[in-house]
């Protein structure tokens, strides 16, 4: 499978093929994806036959939402592990939030892919090939009104980035050397790997940061993100701080609002009080139900009044929209089930 093979040894999949005809599939993988090696007209048809499947998964459910904006996948592996991306279209951009791992092992008590447990950690070629699908497909059929090409990548579908950083590592390079997206366009999220933070920090690539802080005490946000007991909030500041400084780039505070455990005035104080300290930007997330979590969503009043709370505190704040609830695809929701639509 071709995404699963370096791209300086695609040579091994052309035995005896003079070198034009290993360019001319580096640029169909990655520059101009399409869905199936049928589709990659200027190579022989004997060589096509031998690409086909392209892919490192198979396509095992779509779902959609927001009236066609949002795309659901469930990508199965040839060994059984399963994972999601969602394509998120709008009018000036088309994002992709992808996995870096089948499940998660972090346990974060909100989250319901760290409720259905770990997998195992997903190649790099696995991951870049969750966005060159998504592009082939746009090629393929496109969204009306938006770009027909993913544009944006963000890393906060399943799994801990950081938690599989050498594949993470080689994903990002192939995503902006060989893809050619922005580094600018790339957001890292994690719920506070430290030495993960600190090793990106040093990276060349202007990526963005945004780090799931969801909680302004030690004690709470132990409750919520187990990780926290190991990588407590002063180590976070520290290392988010070093980020900033290194990159030169805002960091994002992602912070889940669930209603009566982080919402109070104390906690959106807290949180503009480290948002300040970071020169961070802040995005509030209503708490999207799970199955094994027991804890509800805020209503709109209790979200409104948390935001301008935050803003009064002196912190740049908005509000993430919320896309692709009723397909399982919002932010937290993604645990590789999925029904009839």
């Amino acid at each position: 499978m071709p995404y699963l093979t370096h791209p300086d040894e695609l040579d091994g999949l052309l035995p005896g093929e003079p070198p034009y005809r290993v360019r001319q599939l580096r640029d169909w993988l990655y520059r101009t994806p399409v869905l199936a090696a049928s589709a990659m007209t200027n190579l022989p048809a004997p060589i096509r036959q031998r690409l086909d499947p392209l892919w490192p998964f198979t396509i095992e459910a779509e779902q959609t939402d927001d009236g066609g904006r949002t795309v659901k996948w469930l990508m199965r592996a040839s060994d059984g592990a399963s994972y999601e991306a969602v394509l998120m279209a709008y009018p000036d951009r088309t994002t992709l939030c992808l996995s870096s791992q089948a499940g998660c092992a972090l346990g974060c008590t909100f989250c319901a892919t760290g409720q259905f447990g770990f997998q195992r950690h997903l190649a790099a070629g696995e991951m870049v090939a969750q966005v060159a699908y998504a592009s082939a497909r746009l090629r393929h059929q496109p969204i009306p009104g938006s770009p027909e090409r993913v544009g944006n990548v963000v890393l906060m579908g399943m799994g801990e980035p950081l938690a599989n950083y050498d594949q993470l590592r080689e994903a990002l390079r192939r995503l902006i050397e060989e893809m050619g997206i922005s580094g600018r366009s790339i957001t890292v999220s994690t719920v506070g790997v430290v030495p993960g933070m600190r090793r990106l920090a040093e990276e060349p690539w202007p990526l963005t940061l945004a780090l799931s802080l969801h909680a302004a005490d030690d004690d709470l946000r132990s409750r919520l993100v187990p990780l926290n007991l190991r990588y407590p909030i002063d180590e976070l500041v520290s290392a988010a701080r070093h980020y900033v400084q290194s990159k030169g780039r805002r960091l994002t505070l992602e912070w889940v609002l669930i209603a009566g455990v982080n919402d109070t005035p104390e906690q959106a104080r807290g949180l503009a009080s480290i948002a300040a300290e970071l020169g961070a930007h802040c995005n509030i997330i209503p708490f999207n139900p799970t199955p094994l979590a027991a804890y509800r969503a805020p209503t709109p009043a209790a979200v409104t009044a948390f935001v301008e709370q935050v803003r009064r505190a002196g912190a740049n704040v908005t509000l993430r929209e919320t896309r692709g609830r009723r397909i399982d695809a919002a932010c937290g929701q993604l645990r590789t089930r999925h029904t009839a639509t």
